[in-house]
Formats: C-alpha cells, sequence, structure tokens
C-alpha cells in the first residue's frame, strides 16, 4: 500500500508537467524530449544515456513501471535498459511512442520495434494502441505482403534472436517468402525470372536454409533449388566461388584464421543445403565448389559429397573444369590431384557396374560417354605435364585410371607424354620409359608415328614395337580377309615403307657424318706418326697396326645397329614363309 501511496503523490506531482509536455509537443513536434521541464530520470542503453519523464514512460511501458514501483531507492534516478533488444537507436523510437512524438516505422525497424515493445511490455493489455500492437499491424498490412518486405524483415530478425522466434516473427518470414517465392520460380512476373534469388541471397545461411527446406517441402522443383543455391554460393563466397576460371585473384588472407573458419563453416552449410539430385547443378559450379573445399580444408564428408557429385556426371566435364580443380587460387601450383582421382575412379566404377548390369564385357566395349571422358582425361594430362612438380607417379597414376579399350588411338596421350618428357629434360632413360609404360605404341595413328620415329625425347624402343608389330600384321593379314583388307594392307605398306625410309635416310646422314670424323681422326693420327718418326730418327721397332678405315666404320655401325642382337627386320620375308597357324611367339617389353 506504501508504494501505491508513492506512486499517486508522484502521479500528482507530475500530473501538471504532463500538461506542459503535451503543449510543447503541440507547440513543437519535431522535438522529441522536452528541455523546458526538469527530467527525473535517466536511461542507460549501450552506453547512451537519455534524459527521461518517469511519467511519459510509465504510461506505456509496463516494465519500467515495475522496475520504479520495485526499486528499494525511493527516487529511483538511473535505469540501465542496455539489454533491450535494437539497442539506442530501437529505444530511442519507443521513447518517441511513449511522448507522442510520430516516427516512421518501416521493413527495416518494425521487427526491432517489435521486440523492444515485448522487453518493454508496450502491449495493448496495459495500454490501448500501444507499441505492440502498432508494429503488428504494420507486420500484417505492409511488411508481410511482399517478398522483398518479408527478407528484410527476416535479414533484421538475425540479432534478435531468440525473442523473434518466440514472437513467431522468424516464421511468418519464412511462410511468406516461402509462398512468394514458389509462385515467382513457378510464374515469373518479373524480369529477370530469377530476381527472386538475388533477394534470398542477403539472408543468413540458417534462414536462407529454413526457406530452402520450406521450398521442397511444397513441392519446389530440384532445378529452382539449385538456382537459389548458386546465387548465394557466388554472393556469400564471392571471392571463393565466383571465378570459373581456375587462375583467379587471391581470396582471403590465408593468416586470417576466423574468416577461413567462417567461409568453411558457410561452405559446409551450403552442401549440406544440396538437393538429393546429383544432376540438377552445372559442373563448372561443382568444381569450384570443390576447389574451395579443398583449399578451405573442409570436412571430408563434405569432400566426398562434392566428389560423388561430380563424378556421376563427369562425362559433361572439360578440360578447363578439371584445370579448376587442379590450381591453386594463384594458379601457380598444383593442389593435391587424388580429388581428381577418386572423381575419375568412381566414373570408372560405375561404368563398370553398368556395363555388369547391362549383361556386356567392360573390357571389350566401352560407352562413348567413357570414350570422351578418356579424351578429357588426355588433354588434361597435356595441360598439367609442363609442371615440374608433377612426379611421374602422379602423371601415370592418372592415365593409367582410363582402360585402355577407352581410347581407340593414342595420340592424344601420346602428346602428354612428350610434353611431360620436355619439361622434365632431366629424366634418365630408365625414367622416361616409365613415362612412356603408359601409352600403347600400336594404338598410334599415322601422324603419331611419324612424329614419334623423329622425336629424340622418346625411348627408341617405342618407335621400333610399333613399327614391327605394324609389319609383321601386315605380313599375316590374309585368308577370309584378304581381299577386303587388301586396300588397307596396302596403305600399310606404303605407310610402313615411308616409315623405313626416313629411318635409313636418318642413319645415312649419321654415316656420313661417321665418316667424316675418321677421316679426320686417321689424318691427324698419321701426322703425329710421321712426326714421331722424324723425331726418332729412324729407329727400328715394331710399329703397331693401325685400323683400317673399313674396320673402324665396321664396328661404329655395329653399335648403332639396334638389331646386332639378333635380326628382326621383316622387309624381305615372303608370305608364304610366314606359318599362320603357328606364328611365332615373341615377347617386346614396354616397360
Amino acid at each position: 500500500m506504501h508504494q501505491y501511496f508513492l506512486f499517486f503523490i508522484f502521479w500528482k506531482q507530475t500530473a501538471n508537467r504532463l500538461m506542459m509536455v503535451h503543449y510543447l509537443h503541440e507547440l513543437a513536434g519535431c522535438r522529441v524530449f522536452s528541455q523546458e521541464i526538469p527530467t527525473d530520470v535517466v536511461v542507460v542503453v549501450g552506453g547512451v544515456n537519455f534524459s527521461l519523464h518517469k511519467f511519459m514512460l510509465v504510461a506505456k511501458s509496463n516494465y519500467i513501471r515495475k522496475v520504479i514501483m520495485e526499486s528499494k531507492e525511493a527516487d529511483l534516478a538511473k535505469i540501465d535498459l542496455s539489454d533491450i533488444p535494437g539497442g539506442p537507436e530501437i529505444f530511442e523510437k519507443a521513447a518517441k511512442f511513449c511522448y507522442g512524438v510520430n516516427f516512421e516505422i518501416t521493413v527495416q525497424n518494425v521487427a526491432p520495434l517489435r521486440c523492444a515493445a515485448e522487453y518493454l511490455q508496450m502491449t495493448d493489455k496495459y495500454c490501448d494502441g500501444n507499441l505492440a500492437g502498432r508494429t503488428e499491424d504494420f507486420l500484417d498490412q505492409v511488411a508481410l505482403t511482399s517478398l522483398s518486405g518479408s527478407i528484410v524483415v527476416l535479414k533484421s530478425c538475425e540479432d534478435l534472436l531468440p525473442m523473434a522466434q518466440d514472437l513467431g516473427i522468424v516464421q511468418r518470414c519464412v511462410d511468406v517468402a516461402t509462398s512468394k517465392a514458389c509462385n515467382e520460380a513457378n510464374f515469373p512476373c518479373r524480369s529477370p525470372p530469377n530476381w527472386w534469388t538475388e533477394e534470398l541471397s542477403i539472408l543468413d545461411i540458417s534462414f536462407f536454409g529454413k526457406i530452402l527446406t520450406s521450398m521442397k517441402s511444397r513441392g519446389a522443383k530440384s532445378l529452382t533449388l539449385a538456382s537459389a543455391l548458386i546465387m548465394y554460393a557466388e554472393r556469400s563466397l564471392r571471392d571463393l566461388v565466383r571465378d570459373h576460371s581456375g587462375s583467379g585473384a587471391k581470396s582471403s588472407d590465408p593468416d586470417d584464421s576466423d574468416v577461413r573458419i567462417r567461409q568453411m563453416e558457410l561452405l559446409e552449410s551450403i552442401v549440406a543445403l544440396l538437393p538429393a539430385e546429383k544432376a540438377a547443378f552445372p559442373i563448372n559450379f561443382l568444381c569450384c565448389l570443390l576447389r574451395s573445399a579443398i583449399f578451405l580444408k573442409v570436412s571430408n564428408t563434405c569432400m566426398s559429397e562434392l566428389e560423388k557429385r561430380i563424378s556421376v556426371i563427369l562425362e559433361h566435364v572439360t578440360v578447363d573444369d578439371l584445370l579448376v580443380l587442379s590450381f591453386t587460387y594463384d594458379g601457380e601450383r598444383l593442389f593435391d590431384l587424388e580429388s581428381v582421382r577418386r572423381i575419375i575412379t568412381g566414373y570408372v566404377e560405375k561404368e563398370k557396374s553398368m556395363a555388369v548390369f547391362n549383361g556386356g564385357d567392360f573390357r571389350e566395349v566401352c560407352s562413348t560417354a567413357l570414350q570422351r571422358v578418356g579424351k578429357t582425361v588426355d588433354a588434361y594430362l597435356g595441360e598439367i605435364a609442363t609442371y615440374g612438380e608433377l612426379s611421374i607417379s602422379k602423371f601415370n597414376g592418372i592415365a593409367n585410371l582410363v582402360p585402355k579399350n577407352a581410347r581407340k588411338v593414342d595420340d592424344d596421350l601420346y602428346r602428354a607424354i612428350d610434353i611431360y618428357l620436355k619439361a622434365h629434360a632431366n629424366l634418365d632413360e630408365i625414367e622416361r620409359e616409365k613415362v612412356c609404360s603408359v601409352m600403347d605404341p600400336l594404338k598410334l595413328s599415322y601422324e603419331a608415328r611419324v612424329h614419334a620415329s623423329q622425336n629424340k625425347r622418346l625411348p627408341v624402343q617405342i618407335v621400333l614395337h610399333a613399327l614391327y608389330y605394324d609389319q609383321l600384321k601386315l605380313r599375316s593379314s590374309g585368308g577370309a580377309d584378304e581381299r577386303s583388307n587388301r586396300q588397307d594392307a596396302m596403305s600399310t605398306r606404303n605407310r610402313l615403307q615411308s616409315d623405313v625410309t626416313l629411318i635409313k635416310e636418318n642413319e645415312a646422314l649419321r654415316t656420313e657424318l661417321l665418316k667424316m670424323k675418321m677421316y679426320i681422326s686417321d689424318i691427324q693420327q698419321k701426322n703425329q706418326g710421321t712426326s714421331a718418326a722424324k723425331a726418332g730418327g729412324g729407329g727400328g721397332g715394331v710399329v703397331p697396326r693401325r685400323p683400317t678405315f673399313f674396320s673402324s666404320v665396321s664396328r661404329k655401325l655395329g653399335k648403332l645397329n639396334p638389331f646386332r642382337h639378333g635380326s628382326k627386320d621383316t622387309s624381305n620375308i615372303e608370305d608364304d614363309a610366314v606359318d599362320l597357324t603357328k606364328p611365332r611367339r615373341r615377347r617386346f617389353s614396354l616397360s
């Protein structure tokens, strides 16, 4: 009773003040708080002091009334409201409302005002037409009638949790945004048609995920969800995802661990929202996501999900897409190529399973898609072969992932090998043979064989094997297919003769050069012998026999003969001299 008596006395003392405040407000509505009537309380909000009148606040706020009534001080002069939602800016508007000063309620401040009204207990139960009722009317009649308005209100709720969630503002915004977004996706009424995805991209990932989940429950298509996710990822991870070239600018500072952690968590959340349909996203976008995942070192679950999605649609991959996965953002260094290996392996395993399911033999027939992937992988090897950090094991490991029968010809693989050998000029003979072991010389085209026959970077054995097998195939062609293959055999014979001619011309040039060197050496030795005879004064002695010119040439040419360990020349073998029923057993190592 004593408290209520004090409040009555306080009311009597401030009645005249109230009349004066209303009068001053009518004279100058632009003034927030009257400076001519002494204030009796200071409200502190986040370090900002507001000098106010208790009676004006008590008239609208039940919370402030309780604070004053329950205070142990006889004349409370300071109230701390630092934890009010919205901070000083929103409290100032709430105080204006208590003083009857007009201000604008917008989609940006309606949610903080609604939460502040709840905090201050400025509800219609305490006073008719209070702030809580005004903000609710604005939400229903203005803010939540459009997609853009609901998104802005939802964005403002990010700093108002959990109160905005408890008041139902978040869910109401999600419901409106979901409904409007689905309508726009199915029946676009603005240009461009995907404008609504840009609206959603300003949200926090948690609110964005709520809308996407709600859209999915309403039956939104996977492509619709994918378009929203792509826009969101490109906006929220702009430096990491938006560059599709594989040589983009440097992303965030690698030393800023907090930024890296936020980006990693955001990327993992985006991947977790990807719809179940694997082919809903373009492969270049998935490759950019995976490169970002490698750079940020995300969890194995996130990495594996992206690799599986790329592997499913690998037949649509391009060389540029694989290069995106391979290089750092500065384009100077190679990432660990394990992701590329796992992607290709997963695709090949899928093709094997499909072949078994369809009753075919994977070792004999490869699908057109796998052949296309093989050509892309060979071209990709040619692009990364110039980098010195690419070891032989990594180069061969990727090349061997593609089944042998997926390559009709090995020309692209030969080109990649040649680039690798040129870029790694310090390899010894054994290492060069290891590099070439992934290639089948028998599957080179005529143009590639001509180039290989003059390529000094290749082991000579590779070229000789190709030429020999071509000739053996030509000799053994006959029987029932002889008439139908006669034209091909003649063409092969002509190409073989051309190859042999090139080799003979090279050998002839080497022989001429050797003769010249031997001739000069004989002249020098003769001059030295004459000088020695003159110096010795014609003394007796046995003069050692010098090797003749022809014997020296024979020894040198014998060393150059590639077949010195056994003749393998089949150019003079007659067709009828080859027993086709029992072919000779020969072993030609390509390692």
